[in-house]
């Protein structure tokens, strides 16, 4: 009886009576009678089954609402599937089934049997669940009925993501796909965060995990000693903030934030902020202190190599290269021709319909290119203008602007002088001369894909190379250039460090040793550094290791060091010179590998 009622409370009854017999449902719309109890009459009006005819008078809104009925009811089985506790619960769809036979009631066991082996455990925690065949319970529901439970899943993650706020590339973190996979394995019926858990409770326990790896960092820092790097820079609300960053072979870490917003950053300030950190790692541990070229650095590098006379102030490379950039594009032809396409583009964008119509002739691109470095900004707008200078011409010529209002203004008939003059894109093409080999070493420096002090000093070199060949090597063309770099470079960039990264850098080191080119000051600048890193004791040693280092003795020259020489960073390069010397019981070179990572 409870069956029975149970039944009437089905949607389907909505728009079916009773038939003639037990089992018979007549249909309200069509008037016809169909055996197979109210499922055989849903899928009547809904239609699509093999089974059973579609209702042809059923009205749309109806059949839509049935669907959706019917693939809810499909949820919560699968759910169920999960949920041993639910199997118990009666189902509509059934009371009009026949009690189950003998065989139905094993094969019901085994289903029940399926359904607790489902339930999650401990250990569940910790091992994925995946499928183990056509049988088993993680294969149970539908392809459709997964569809849904996952369209529902993202759904609502979506909304909820919408409401936060949240960037849509959140997804793309690695800690997202983590996140997924254990809400997965908990199961149906997880409780939401609370906000205490994550202000609090949870916000603890990550400290106290970043806590555990920077002291994983600190055993690297005794070991093989590592870098203090410092970034000011202006938040959106004003503040002025000084990042503070360690770098080791273990990689980066952050070690902590100053708002220097209060009070001025001079040179004596900067000096006990480096001093601090300094004390704070051990002076011991610290090989430099790297910042960028502000005079208060400047004069505080210079009181922190008189207090610590092993440690090294470095100036930050991407903003001394950056300053190469600003020099530059304030001498003429430079400075003129960046004037000019600057003068083109606020005429363009201060003119919505003009500026309509001139990214309908370039695809829809824009012509200045803002860059995270201030005057690279000015290099790659020029090279944003050579590259749509067909369709630039294209458009002052077109009948849409001679027939426009902008053909007849003043300043239009200048951007029309200027596209057409012969003279400015020589002059952009000489700017980017210039611009594009500086530019290689500027990503160089300022990427993250491999630390670039072994490769600093080979970049400078290329990138002048580069500019001479691309003026035929006529010096009148490039001699400016050259003065400001060979002057930023002596007086900033050109490092001690960067002369013993480059002779420790074995893809660099024996293409320039074998050939022959590899300088005087290159040499000056490695035994600088040994004699002011490495004990005495140990600079004989290393003078011996030296020798076989160079001239590819031993392990060095061994045809698997051969081969990897530009394939690996330097670090991993004489590990890998180790390995093969600890094969043949000949261990060499250990006493130079702590300065061979430090470089790399």
């Amino acid at each position: 009886m409870e069956s029975s009622d149970a039944s009437k409370k089905d949607i389907g009854w909505n728009y079916g009576a009773k038939g003639p017999t037990k089992d018979s449902v007549t249909c309200i719309f069509c008037r016809e009678t169909f055996n197979g109890g109210i499922t055989r009459h849903k899928q009547h009006l809904i239609g699509g089954y093999r089974n059973v005819k579609k209702c042809g008078t059923c009205p749309p809104e109806i059949r839509e609402e049935l669907k959706k009925y019917v693939e809810s009811k499909q949820l919560l089985k699968t759910q169920m599937l999960h949920q041993p506790s639910l199997a118990n619960l009666s189902d509509e769809d059934d009371e009009m089934r026949p009690p189950p036979s003998k065989t139905q009631k094993m094969s019901s066991n085994a289903s029940s049997t399926a359904r607790t082996a489902n339930v999650k455990g401990p250990m569940n925690l910790y091992y994925p669940q995946t499928s183990k065949g056509k049988g088993s319970s993680s294969t149970a529901a539908s392809d459709a009925s997964k569809k849904l439970l996952r369209d529902r899943a993202v759904s609502a993650f979506v909304v909820w993501g919408y409401d936060a706020g949240l960037p849509f590339n959140c997804v793309n973190h690695k800690s997202f796909d983590k996140y997924i996979e254990a809400i997965g394995q908990y199961g149906p019926g997880m409780k939401p965060p609370t906000y205490h858990e994550i202000r609090v409770t949870h916000l603890k326990k990550e400290v106290e995990k970043i806590d555990e790896i920077i002291e994983e960092h600190k055993l690297i820092w005794t070991e093989f000693g590592c870098s203090i790097m410092m970034d000011k820079w202006t938040a959106r609300n004003g503040k002025m903030i000084i990042n503070i960053l360690v770098n080791s072979p273990l990689g980066g870490v952050f070690l902590g934030s100053v708002d220097a917003s209060d009070e001025s950053t001079n040179s004596t300030k900067m000096f006990n902020l480096f001093e601090k950190t300094i004390k704070q790692i051990g002076p011991e541990n610290v090989i430099q202190v790297v910042t960028d070229n502000a005079s208060e650095n400047v004069k505080a590098g210079d009181m922190i190599m008189g207090v610590y006379p092993h440690i090294y102030w470095t100036p930050c490379a991407a903003h001394c290269i950056n300053l190469m950039f600003g020099d530059i594009f304030k001498i003429n032809p430079y400075a003129s021709v960046f004037q000019k396409a600057i003068k083109i583009h606020s005429y363009i964008a201060m003119r919505p319909l003009l500026l309509n119509m001139m990214r309908r002739y370039t695809n829809q691109r824009n012509l200045v290119k803002p860059a995270k470095t201030r005057f690279a900004t000015a290099f790659l707008t020029l090279q944003s203008f050579y590259m749509q200078k067909k369709n630039l011409r294209t458009m002052i010529f077109s009948t849409e602007w001679t027939e426009s209002r902008f053909a007849k203004e003043l300043l239009g008939k200048e951007v029309v002088r200027h596209l057409t003059s012969t003279s400015f894109w020589n002059d952009v093409v000489r700017a980017l001369k210039v611009g594009s080999p500086l530019i290689v070493a500027l990503r160089l420096v300022d990427g993250e894909k491999k630390s670039s002090m072994g490769y600093i000093y080979e970049a400078m070199d290329r990138a002048k190379e580069a500019i001479e060949k691309g003026f035929h090597g006529d010096r009148k063309q490039y001699e400016k250039v050259f003065e400001i770099i060979d002057r930023r470079w002596t007086d900033q960039l050109h490092r001690p460090l960067h002369a013993a990264g480059h002779v420790l850098n074995p893809g660099m080191f024996y293409t320039n040793y074998q050939n022959k080119t590899l300088s005087t000051e290159v040499w000056n600048g490695y035994f600088e550094c040994v004699n002011k890193m490495v004990p005495n004791a140990t600079q004989d040693a290393l003078i011996k290791e030296l020798h076989m280092y160079k001239n590819a003795l031993g392990t060095f020259g061994m045809p698997q060091a051969i081969r990897n020489r530009d394939k690996t960073s330097p670090c991993k390069w004489v590990d890998l010179v180790i390995f093969i010397a600890l094969l043949k019981l000949f261990d060499l070179f250990i006493i130079i590998k702590p300065l061979i990572f430090f470089y790399n």
